[in-house]
């Protein structure tokens, strides 16, 4: 529920600034195979540049392509200097992101500009992050007006909304906005975490990210300064992922996947079993309940039922004895069609 198809791990930092979105594209390509050979038959993309994904998802949906089955948000809404916009060159290049938005306004065009083009859900930048240059991991980047606006105006064109929000008061204004999906949520607090449960929001945590981040990152380019808001972070982030599962908060499977290696994406299973889920609610995470999340866009997924699509993926031993064994998938059928069998690449019409 939470991945940036057309990104690569080996791209962060200043290395971005040379990607170019056709190449962002091709390499969607790659990784969407990778992905759906890990198992993972339907993603949920929250950001690219370029419209990309819808690119991408369109080519797959067509038979071009193969890949999991896409729904995506096109770019994401940040403010002016915020984690969506770029703030790697400096003021002389005049560089901004392509949905910069400032003011209800500007929010309300941009909803509807990405409608326009095709995206299946908006993604909107409530707080700073890690991987952004110069701001501050939680400070909140958008207002309560801004997000409320941004909402109102996905819903009423029958969008869906996710906010990537580490930040205490950034999740609480995003939730009270009517925000669908809190991605990161690293540093809800009590209240936070009992409005999300009062309300219905959804927690989307990419707990197992840290450990790529601040084993590989530097080697990937990630910036010092992003490493180190990982450091202060990491820990507080899976720390919130306990108490909103204790909570009883609704909880999805979210990865963070092209910030590390697409189809490594089931080793967010047994993080989310260390750090509270039983293994079971970790895999209806990814399953039943992201469909549920994912509204009318979901109704024909998340579970092995007549009337369904046929997804269906195959593992050696028993997952529920050891998670760790959904890292290992070994056959994966997407609506009907066999894309691996006995560990080999395969399409069987």
């Amino acid at each position: 529920m939470h991945t940036h198809i057309t990104s690569r791990p080996d791209r962060a930092g200043l290395r971005s600034l040379i990607v170019s979105v056709p190449q962002q594209a091709v390499s969607g390509v790659a990784n969407a195979a990778k992905t759906l050979q890990a198992g993972f038959t339907t993603l949920r993309n929250v950001g690219a540049a370029g419209y990309a994904d819808v690119a991408l998802r369109d080519s797959i949906n067509s038979g071009e392509t193969i890949g999991p089955r896409l729904f995506v948000s096109g770019p994401p809404i940040g403010a002016t200097g915020g984690h969506c916009d770029e703030n790697l060159l400096p003021e002389r290049y005049h560089d901004t992101r392509e949905s910069v938005a400032d003011g209800v306004e500007e929010v309300r065009k941009k909803v509807r500009e990405i409608h326009k083009y095709g995206a299946d859900l908006i993604k909107i930048c409530a707080t700073g992050g890690v991987l952004s240059k110069g701001d501050s991991v939680g400070g909140q980047q958008l207002t309560y007006d801004e997000m409320k606006t941004a909402v109102d105006e996905a819903h009423m064109l029958g969008l869906k909304v996710a906010a990537h929000a580490h930040g205490t008061s950034g999740i609480a204004d995003a939730i009270r906005a009517g925000v669908d999906t809190i991605e990161h949520a690293s540093l809800a607090d009590a209240d936070g975490i009992a409005l999300a449960k009062a309300k219905g929001a959804v927690f989307d945590m990419d707990i197992y990210n840290d450990d790529f981040i601040l084993s590989e990152g530097a080697k990937m380019g990630i910036l010092p300064e992003s490493l180190e808001k990982e450091r202060s972070i990491g820990r507080a982030q899976r720390e919130t992922f306990k108490k909103a599962v204790q909570a009883g908060v609704i909880m999805t499977f979210g990865t963070d996947a092209g910030v590390y290696p697409h189809g490594d994406n089931g080793k967010q299973f047994a993080k989310m079993v260390e750090w509270g889920m039983t293994t079971m609610q970790a895999i209806q995470a990814a399953t039943a309940t992201a469909a549920k999340v994912l509204g009318h866009l979901g109704d024909d997924l998340g579970a092995i039922a007549p009337g369904k699509y046929a997804d269906i993926v195959a593992v050696q031993g028993d997952p529920l004895a050891n998670v760790a064994e959904l890292e290992h998938v070994k056959f994966v059928m997407k609506a009907g069609v066999v894309y691996r069998q006995d560990d080999q690449a395969t399409v069987i019409k």
